[in-house]
């Protein structure tokens, strides 16, 4: 069973996506960060109204955490559409994703996330939904199979992925709009805090806020969920006032210091300087030597710490830098004397 860590951009519960729900802002004046795709993504949105037209199909690729679902919501309201929600790895048979596809209506939003899953004859069975609105249907076998051609309304996928590489030419060629949503700045997730505070009727200052802001990683999942926690700490200890000081204990207890790192972001980085000698070294033995899942590490704990500057990916495998160094209190390399276990 993984781990639940609190700086995880993953969800780690179903409370907590019910939870977040109610902090999603609904439309794209609320929308706080992302400002290149907010502007482009509200052009693209006023066009189609003018024109009485279905938005293109949509792609959202970044890491997770930083509004992918949101943004799909946010279209569906703006475009006054209903949206469904799926999944890559939910989709297995064609059958279930006919299901959906013939219920669509005119104008409605189609959100499936984790798109670089779907299975290749989805995916296949897919590319006439989004090129012409019809499918080709096969029913019974053999001999007696016949294929029935089944018009679709026009309708809008809206995909997400974190791995925007794994998508195949063919399916990434049949969107027409890509939006690629990166880590926010301090400043906007003191923003995000701020707002999901004024929700929760938490007393909150801007000192606090920011102290929350800075350890959350650049995503505002993780920054809804330290609020959370810090929320949680108030009300028990501090009269539940929120201030830079009740912030930075809160957080202390939860063992994510000032850089919103946690023991696993040290241990990985500790791994590489102490026992790989700084790197390069492969991540596949940096898993080993941690005893944890490969794409645990590169999809959850590396794009943090390679957007920092701790760590680099060279051609021969990870590498420690500086940052990391003095985050450990380590000497760096030919500074002095090092062993195995210092």
């Amino acid at each position: 069973m993984p781990r639940e860590r609190l700086v995880s951009p993953e969800l780690i519960s179903k409370e907590e996506e019910s939870f977040n729900r109610t902090l999603r802002p609904s439309t794209i004046d609320e929308y706080v960060g992302q400002k290149k795709v907010v502007e482009k993504l509200s052009i693209a949105l006023q066009a189609a109204k003018q024109r009485g037209e279905s938005l293109e199909h949509v792609l959202f690729f970044g890491p997770p955490g930083l509004g992918k679902t949101t943004l799909a919501y946010i279209i569906a309201n703006a475009m006054g559409s209903k949206i469904t929600t799926t999944s890559g790895p939910a989709l297995e048979r064609t059958g279930d994703l006919m299901g959906i596809l013939t219920n669509l209506e005119e104008g409605d939003i189609l959100f499936i996330d984790e798109i670089h899953r779907l299975p290749a004859n989805i995916e296949e069975f897919l590319y006439p939904a989004m090129e012409d609105y019809k499918v080709d249907f096969v029913v019974d076998k053999g001999m007696f199979a016949r294929t029935i051609n089944v018009p679709l309304k026009r309708f809008t996928l809206v995909g997400a992925t974190t791995r925007a590489g794994s998508l195949s030419a063919p399916l990434r060629n049949r969107f027409g709009l890509f939006y690629h949503l990166e880590f926010y700045t301090v400043d906007d997730l003191r923003k995000i805090i701020r707002r999901s505070a004024g929700i929760l009727q938490t007393r909150l200052d801007e000192a606090g806020a920011t102290e929350i802001a800075r350890r959350a990683r650049g995503t505002p999942r993780i920054a809804n969920r330290l609020l959370r926690r810090v929320r949680d700490y108030a009300d028990v200890k501090a009269g539940g006032a929120i201030n830079s000081g009740v912030a930075s204990d809160a957080l202390k207890l939860e063992g994510v210091d000032n850089h919103g790192l946690d023991d696993l972001d040290r241990n990985f980085l500790s791994t590489i300087i102490r026992i790989y000698n700084g790197g390069p070294v492969g991540v596949e033995a940096i898993a080993a030597t941690l005893n944890e899942e490969v794409d645990t590490l590169v999809d959850v704990v590396e794009p943090y710490l390679l957007q920092q500057g701790f760590v680099s990916r060279t051609k021969s495998g990870r590498k420690a830098n500086e940052p990391a160094y003095r985050l450990l209190n380590l000497p760096l390399p030919g500074s002095g004397p090092r062993t195995l276990f210092d």
